[in-house]
């Protein structure tokens, strides 16, 4: 489905001098380097002295909400010059540099899309932008990546949440990237959508194209990344292999969020199980849990729903509680 390019000498020969701490492993070159990067806003530090490489696959970019995240990601687009540091993408510096950005696909989180045209319209400037010839053929490939065939023809301001995400990953995909950019791509997506969205990272990953994909959600980044790089208070905190890092998370106590159909008969079935330390409601309806096993606390979620015929709308871990959760791998 992807097409898979060869490395030149130059970017071989700037590859091999970088240490790899995710992605491909201890052997592997790295497409992305970052040395040593900081970027701050006057007396707001974003991110501080970040080093790491990423080779080809999935690599998850993974921390709560202000983390830093976003701002990494978009100084591997080119898009924000670094305070200090460099930033390398195939050897050479993204910013202001044409032929880096034609080989690179970003997914903002924020809505860059224009509500006037449609979706196919939409996809086509992106291919338009990167100068494909012929158009046609690689718009209709983008649009089915995404299963967006449907709706092409739709202005983009009559979307949903769900459908705009997935019409902007086309329109990063279009060119057919081999470095690929995604900023919570899962945000607003229904549960068909997300589990679409996921494959499809997957089989970019599989297809030998370096993809990093942010999120702020433990349970979603397990779901498509092997490689994680965890990022607390603008610092690498940790980054190698998910499993590993997962089962030292896991040893922390989690705050879980959920909304349903009937928060308060799920609250009085929840609070009986072992797993669970504590329940509360909030203002908003929504059940609050604190759990000291947070993989028996996910299984045991939609068993309780599903016997007292509960319908289930969101299970997540709160901001707060990733905060908390993600700050024993920087204490010292």
């Amino acid at each position: 489905m992807f097409r898979k390019k060869r490395a030149d000498g130059d970017r071989q020969e700037a590859q091999n001098r970088v240490p790899v701490t995710a992605g491909m492993g201890g052997s592997a070159v790295a497409t992305i380097e970052l040395d040593q990067v900081s970027k701050w806003y006057g007396d707001i530090v974003a991110v501080s002295d970040v080093s790491f490489g990423i080779g080809p696959g999935v690599t998850g970019l993974l921390g709560p909400n202000g983390a830093g995240k976003s701002t990494a990601l978009k100084m591997m687009a080119g898009l924000q010059a670094p305070s200090s540091g460099s930033v390398r993408i195939d050897g050479h510096s993204p910013r202001g540099n044409p032929p880096t950005y034609r080989n690179l696909g970003l997914v903002s989180e924020h809505e860059v899309i224009y509500p006037f045209l449609s979706g196919r319209d939409f996809v086509r400037l992106n291919a338009k932008l990167q100068g494909l010839r012929p158009l046609d053929e690689a718009v209709d490939r983008a649009i089915a990546l995404v299963d967006m065939q449907s709706a092409a023809e739709r202005k983009i301001g009559g979307y949903s949440k769900g459908m705009r995400q997935r019409i902007k990953v086309a329109g990063a995909l279009v060119h057919d990237p081999d470095v690929i950019l995604m900023d919570e791509p899962l945000n607003g997506t229904d549960p068909v959508q997300r589990a679409q969205l996921i494959r499809l990272i997957r089989e970019l990953g599989a297809s030998g194209k370096t993809v990093v994909v942010s999120s702020h959600v433990l349970v979603e980044v397990e779901r498509f990344a092997e490689n994680i790089l965890v990022i607390v208070n603008g610092k690498l905190a940790a980054a190698g292999d998910f499993r590993a890092i997962r089962e030292k998370i896991d040893a922390h106590d989690h705050e879980v969020r959920i909304r349903s159909s009937d928060p308060r008969r799920l609250a009085s079935a929840l609070i009986g199980e072992t797993a669970v330390h504590a329940v509360r409601i909030d203002a908003q309806e929504r059940i609050i849990a604190s759990t000291g096993d947070v993989l028996a606390f996910y299984r045991l979620v939609p068993k309780a729903a599903q016997r007292l015929q509960i319908r289930l709308f969101e299970v997540q871990p709160t901001d707060d509680s990733l905060s908390s959760v993600f700050s024993y791998l920087v204490e010292k």
